[in-house]
């Protein structure tokens, strides 16, 4: 079986969620990785919310994280009830009630990473329970432990010149810290800090020259396009990902990536977490002390 998968935005194919959404009315989800695909540790994917869609409050025994791509949406959680836009995110930990509802007269769409994955020969591991009492919602703000699950990340989160004290929307932290190396940026979304413990959920720009060399990892990456495009090489085979395409990589497949002249952004997911050593394994490292041992015959 291939260690990679990729999956083209303009084949999506969105269909009824089934026993992972009980009681759903106007929601459909394109999958764009999940067990058929070899996956052990990822479940990700866009869902749709029609205007006028919901679900019944219900739990699932995997741990959902998203980011909101377009629209708006209402979300109702134990913790809060809380008005989504664009550029939001967040965790629902496993066994935390929640219920999705549409809002006015817009529909929204989400990405989304279940995992464990969700199992369909256990009714999708997913359990009705009883509703939510109503509440009013709320917006996302990281500054407000009311919404301590659930974060908001923008194009300027992603630009270097704006990680100063005075541009910042909170305090400086590991919480508002942007990773750059070799022509990529690197900003952290849902991790351990928000709340997860089995997967990770970051935002990746490449700029015009940047360039990841062939590596692999202990764990599974997906991958959803956002912005531009990129050239992906998945075990030997080279791939031009372009915005609305998913691709994932399970553990040992090497990997690389390369931007194509222009900006590139895409939102990736990590499961199950990071170690915090080793999690990568560069070829062009262990090519190294092939060559230095054989200087040393």
């Amino acid at each position: 079986m291939a260690r990679f998968t990729v999956r083209r935005g303009a084949d999506a194919e969105y269909l009824p969620l089934g026993p992972l959404a009980p009681g759903a009315e106007g929601l459909t989800r394109w999958r764009g990785v999940g067990e058929d695909d070899g996956a052990a540790h990822t479940d990700f994917g866009i869902t749709r919310i029609e205007p006028g869609g919901r679900t019944a409050t219900h739990v699932h025994s995997f741990e959902e994280s998203f980011h909101v791509i377009e629209g708006e949406v209402v979300l109702a959680t134990a913790e809060a009830t809380v008005h989504l836009v664009a550029g939001d995110y967040g965790v629902i930990p496993i066994g935390v009630p929640h219920a999705w509802r549409a809002v006015g007269e817009s529909g929204a769409a989400w990405s989304d990473l279940f995992t464990p994955p969700a199992r369909a020969r256990h009714g999708s591991d997913t359990y009705q329970v009883p509703e939510l009492p109503d509440a009013e919602p709320i917006r996302v703000d990281t500054r407000d432990p009311r919404t301590r699950s659930f974060g908001n990340i923008t194009a300027e989160h992603m630009n270097p010149g704006r990680q100063s004290q005075q541009l910042l929307a909170v305090s400086a932290s590991m919480r508002t810290a942007l990773l750059v190396y070799s022509g990529i940026s690197l900003k952290m979304m849902v991790d351990s800090d928000l709340g997860a413990t089995l997967g990770t959920l970051f935002m990746v720009q490449y700029e015009p020259d940047g360039k990841a060399g062939a590596h692999d990892h202990p764990l599974e990456e997906a991958y959803l396009i956002t912005e531009g495009e990129v050239v992906a090489t998945f075990d030997g085979e080279e791939f031009l990902l372009k915005e609305g395409d998913i691709a994932w990589a399970g553990v040992g497949c090497v990997h690389s990536f390369a931007a194509t002249g222009a900006e590139v952004r895409w939102l990736e997911t990590q499961a199950p977490q990071m170690p915090p050593r080793h999690a990568y394994r560069f070829v062009r490292d262990w090519d190294y002390l092939t060559e230095k041992l054989e200087e040393e015959k």
